[in-house]
């Protein structure tokens, strides 16, 4: 930890040594990166208290990892991620008898994994085009007992859609922006018979998600899911709330730069 210390003092040193007076940026990035820095020593912190098993929230008792693929880590053991998704999900979910899951930027396989226990004779197929983030997602469904339920796979395209036309099937989308290109019922006029879930990632390239509800507008449902970072977590441990006010807020803080809506989207045709 000593070098990571060293690092990351080294990282903020040589960001303060713009003007952060007149050009707030550098200071900004300065407090991102020693904010992140801390949110890896909660992590740690919780890990050896509480273990590894999902707390609260609609993934609860998800036996995850010690550490994420990529992005934050604590507020998925503490289940306060992405929050204010979680409602309209499971009600989805609970009006929906999935046949098939689709993750389609899985990561380390929070959700293929997770809702892959949450749907007992559902088929997850969680994608990631990173090879470390799909070895994780193996080592997940490994240690939750559902392997025989899960089918890695790297790229997604949009002719992979068609393979799925013929079941009940959700859609669960986050590829950093390349939602935009993907998600196109132009190239994949399968998507309007499936229900789709997914994070338009806003603040990466503006306009996203009016294009995407421009685009499904005729054929789903839809819900727009506005997130403000605000969180709500009861019932932890009592060590939990000897933390410091400021590590409890990075201990659910998402590491987000900007605005990612969720849109979930409930096909109007059902199934084919």
């Amino acid at each position: 930890m000593t070098n990571l210390t060293d690092r990351v003092t080294t990282d903020v040193l040589n960001i303060l040594k713009n003007d952060v007076i007149s050009k707030p940026a550098p200071l900004i990035r300065a407090l991102r990166h020693l904010a992140k820095w801390r949110s890896l020593l909660i992590q740690n912190t919780i890990v050896e208290r509480n273990g590894t098993v999902v707390s609260h929230g609609l993934l609860s008792g998800l036996d995850f990892l010690k550490a994420s693929a990529e992005g934050c880590h604590v507020a998925k053991l503490l289940g306060t991620y992405e929050q204010p998704m979680h409602a309209p999900l499971k009600a989805l979910l609970d009006q929906s008898a999935y046949q098939i899951i689709i993750n389609i930027g899985c990561a380390e396989g929070y959700y293929a994994v997770g809702l892959a226990r949450l749907l007992k004779d559902a088929v997850s197929y969680a994608y990631d085009t990173d090879p470390r983030a799909r070895n994780a997602c193996q080592e997940l469904a490994e240690k939750n007992n559902v392997t025989e339920r899960m089918v890695v796979g790297e790229l997604f395209s949009h002719s992979d859609f068609a393979r799925f036309s013929e079941k009940k099937c959700l859609v669960f989308c986050d590829i950093e922006g390349a939602e935009r290109e993907l998600l196109d019922p132009r190239l994949a006029p399968e998507l309007a018979a499936l229900d789709i879930v997914v994070e338009s990632h806003e603040c990466l390239i503006p306009g996203t998600t009016e294009l995407l509800l421009n685009r499904f507008s005729d054929t789903h449902d839809i819900i727009k899911i506005e997130d403000n970072g605000m969180r709500e977590l009861s019932g932890m441990p009592s060590w939990f709330y000897e933390f410091a006010h400021l590590d409890q807020l990075l201990s659910v803080w998402e590491w987000r730069s900007g605005p990612t809506p969720w849109l979930i989207m409930r096909s109007k045709q059902g199934s084919v």
